[in-house]
Formats: C-alpha cells, sequence, structure tokens
C-alpha cells in the first residue's frame, strides 16, 4: 500500500531487474473490501515484485542487488507506462543475481544559515 501526493509516479521493480514508472491516475481508489489493483505483469521474464515507491521525475532509484552490486539511476529515465505491461530493463545482471532491495534516494537541503555558519566559524 502506497500514500501518495499529486504529481507523484509509482515505481515498481522486479527481481531480474525489470521496471517501469506509472501515473497516479492509472490507479482507481480502493475502498474496505477492495480486492487490489494489479501494477505490472509478472512472469519468468521479469520475476516477481521486489518494491514500489512513490517518485517523482527529480528523484533518483538505488538498486541493490543480492550479490552488493548497488546502482543509482534517475527516475526520469525509466519508461512511463501502463500498469498491464511487464516494464523495461534497469539494470544488467550476472546469472544467479537478483534485485535485492530499492530506495528512493533523497537529497538533503542544507538551510541557509548552516552555509552562513560553517563560514563565519572559519
Amino acid at each position: 500500500m502506497l500514500v501518495i501526493d499529486e504529481g507523484t509516479d509509482i515505481l515498481t521493480v522486479t527481481e531480474n531487474g525489470y521496471g517501469k514508472r506509472t501515473t497516479a491516475s492509472e490507479y482507481k481508489l480502493q475502498g474496505r473490501g477492495g480486492k487490489g489493483i494489479i501494477t505490472i505483469k509478472t512472469s519468468d521474464r521479469n520475476g516477481k515484485v521486489v518494491g514500489i515507491r512513490p517518485g517523482t521525475s527529480e528523484d533518483d532509484l538505488m538498486l541493490i542487488t543480492d550479490q552488493g552490486t548497488i546502482i543509482r539511476i534517475k527516475v526520469k529515465g525509466i519508461s512511463v507506462i501502463g500498469r498491464n505491461t511487464q516494464g523495461v530493463k534497469l539494470i544488467g545482471l550476472s546469472e544467479g543475481e537478483h534485485v535485492g532491495s530499492i530506495a528512493r534516494v533523497v537529497e538533503k537541503e542544507e538551510e541557509e544559515g548552516e552555509e552562513e555558519g560553517e563560514e563565519e566559524e572559519r
């Protein structure tokens, strides 16, 4: 389950390195007793879903494999495609390697006061 803001896309990544970005408007609201909504077609080609995160085109995404490979990709580089698809290749994997985790990268913004204070101390 995700709670998302207006203008946010839904990022989906599978264990075989496939993923996609889908606009939130493609998902209808689910109420009590809802049975869920398919977000990606899974198959032997793309594997099971590893993670789903909200994101915008300004964000970055980290993909971490079970063998320790970590890559950072820009969300704007991920294709925006519909819910009823398998996704596109995001990362090349070695034989037997799988994506184990994903994380959205949030840039820390420095406050103007911190920058000025650091310069005065020097």
